[in-house]
């Protein structure tokens, strides 16, 4: 029992101690509660996970409910991409719920509200409501409307859902503690007027509801046992509770919900804020959401990540009581580590020189078996074509090496992938000295798997080839981290884009074996020496493109960065 506590999470341990005094376990349930104003990043998916986890580990249903109460940011093209983004990390919700479906709910409470002198209309501009707040060591000064009769707030609470007044023009109040310590606590907003129509409910509703008002009573609504937020509500929790007391009535709907709150995720070299994303895509500096430099759970999928890589990164990363930053080579290892198991290995050269083999037979072809994966005993073997003019990668090869370059050099030996050992031998160069071939010889004797003595020869090098008469050609999209600095939006005097990386994205035509030839999208291989990479969704008959996930090595590491 120790061991299982030790493991526990502090928000498991809460849930764990409410259990002991008393909550019976059927009443726990669970939401996630994203607003549709973007798409799902990295970030959300620790909440998913967490959120979703918690149900399962405790066999408790778990609500998707849309925030939806600002029309002029949400869309529909988002409620969908958010839906398809947790079934796709492997969770299923209860219910699909709607903040808005509770607009006339929470309208029927404001009422009551108003009329137990709770609140009132105020149709001040907001500067001069900012200047009445005070500050966190002063209080502040009532507003001049605060005490409008309860006849005049309800009139003019209906003109402003009739859409008599202009957007900006008047809003609710709650009418709390102008003193309080606590700034929400300051009479805070409970509707502006937004004269757009809803995702949902178009044009009937010009007054809606803000955050803080809806998000308690939505949570109280559905019996949510523990509403799980991030860090920046803490503060909120006044408020949430105060919000929840007006309302809460145990003989209709007993359980009251307990707001508490966990730290963001915040990922090394990228942005979060949802807002910095949207100005990414709209300045056209990515190709859309789902750009695979996006930390979007769109963007991470389309550049190759598993659904299960991000739940082990989530789990790996834990939850925190305390804002910090995640360092993105951890999700980097996390799908490595899963990539190993599941990606089956295949031959790619992305930098092509052609090699000759000068004593293999002209005009002879041979196919080779291969592994596909020796991480997987049941993944099998393909065969590969094998010739006598080869493409291998330019960096695999120099005229003259020291002793500790292991590849192809003239004078010695390595070996070819699943086939033969080869010796260089000469090099042809073009005009400006560049090489353009490298001739060699084989050992006819030294064929993988043959089980020839010359084939059991040891050799250092080991080289990755693709035959050039059977080789496709394929777009392969080099994807790298999307900003130089670890923290580019943690610089006040500095403009987060001023750490765009001009190398997130180099484009290149590469070689791949014929068994590439069938590949579909979202298909995952390991290229072997190289990285990893996914067939990306814009692949066509006439067009094999490959997005790179990770490489095998990383090279921001050497760089000391």
């Amino acid at each position: 029992m120790s061991e299982e506590k030790k493991s526990l999470n502090f928000i498991e341990q809460i849930i764990e101690d409410d259990l002991a005094n008393g909550l019976p376990k059927e009443k726990l349930r669970f939401r996630f509660p994203p607003e549709p104003n973007g798409y799902l990043h990295i970030g959300h998916a620790a909440s998913i996970c967490l959120n979703f986890g918690l149900g399962l580990r405790y066999n408790a249903p778990v609500n998707l409910r849309f925030d939806d109460t600002n029309p002029a940011k949400e869309e529909q093209e988002y409620v969908d991409a958010i839906k398809y983004d947790v079934q796709w990390l492997g969770f299923k919700w209860d219910k699909i719920l709607f903040s808005s479906d509770y607009f006339q709910q929470l309208y029927n409470w404001t009422i009551e509200l108003i009329k137990e002198g709770k609140a009132y209309v105020d149709n001040q501009s907001s500067e001069e409501m900012a200047k009445q707040k005070g500050t966190p060591t002063q209080p502040g000064i009532n507003s001049p409307n605060r005490n409008r009769s309860v006849e005049e707030n309800l009139e003019l609470f209906l003109k402003m859902k009739n859409g008599e007044f202009e957007e900006g023009s008047h809003v609710l109040r709650a009418k709390i503690d102008m003193e309080h310590v606590n700034m929400h606590m300051r009479d805070p907003i409970m509707y502006r007027i937004l004269k757009r129509a809803h995702h949902r409910t178009g044009n009937n509703w010009c007054i809606y509801p803000m955050y803080d008002w809806t998000h308690g009573e939505s949570d109280y609504l559905e019996q949510i046992s523990h509403s799980i937020c991030t860090l920046e509500f803490k503060s909120h929790r006044d408020l949430y509770d105060w919000y929840v007391d007006q309302v809460f009535n145990e003989t209709k709907l007993a359980l009251r919900p307990k707001q508490r709150e966990f730290a963001r995720r915040n990922l090394s070299y990228t942005v979060m804020s949802k807002r910095k994303l949207l100005q990414l895509v709209e300045e056209n500096i990515v190709n859309g959401w789902d750009d695979p430099r996006m930390p979007t759970i769109s963007g991470l999928r389309r550049r190759g990540y598993t659904p299960s890589s991000i739940r082990t990164f989530s789990d790996t990363a834990g939850i925190s009581k305390r804002d910090n930053v995640t360092d993105v080579a951890l999700l980097e290892h996390c799908i490595k580590d899963d990539l190993n198991k599941t990606a089956p290995r295949v031959m790619a050269v992305l930098n092509p020189v052609k090699l000759v083999i000068t004593n293999y037979p002209e005009g002879k072809e041979e196919w080779l078996t291969a592994e596909n994966n020796q991480e997987d005993e049941n993944a099998g073997y393909r065969e590969v074509p094998f010739s006598r003019e080869l493409f291998i990668e330019k960096e695999d090869f120099k005229e003259e090496a020291n002793k500790k370059f292991f590849r192809l050099t003239l004078g010695k030996e390595v070996r070819l992938k699943n086939a033969y050992i080869i010796k260089g031998e000469s090099v042809v160069k073009d005009a400006n000295g560049e090489i353009t071939e490298i001739h060699c010889t084989y050992d006819e004797d030294s064929r993988s798997g043959s089980g020839t003595e010359a084939s059991k020869r040891k050799v250092k090098g080991t080289l990755h080839w693709v035959s050039i008469k059977h080789a496709v050609k394929a777009e392969v999209r080099l994807y790298d981290r999307l900003f130089t600095d670890e923290a580019p939006d943690g610089h006040k005097d500095k403009d987060f884009k001023e750490f765009l990386n001009p190398n997130s994205l180099k484009i290149i035509t590469a070689y791949v074996e014929p068994s590439l030839k069938t590949a579909k999208i979202l298909d995952r291989f390991q290229f072997q020496r190289l990285g990893y990479f996914c067939v990306d969704k814009e692949t066509n008959e006439s067009n094999l493109v490959f997005n790179r996930t990770v490489p095998l090595r990383d090279s921001w590491a050497k760089k000391g960065v």
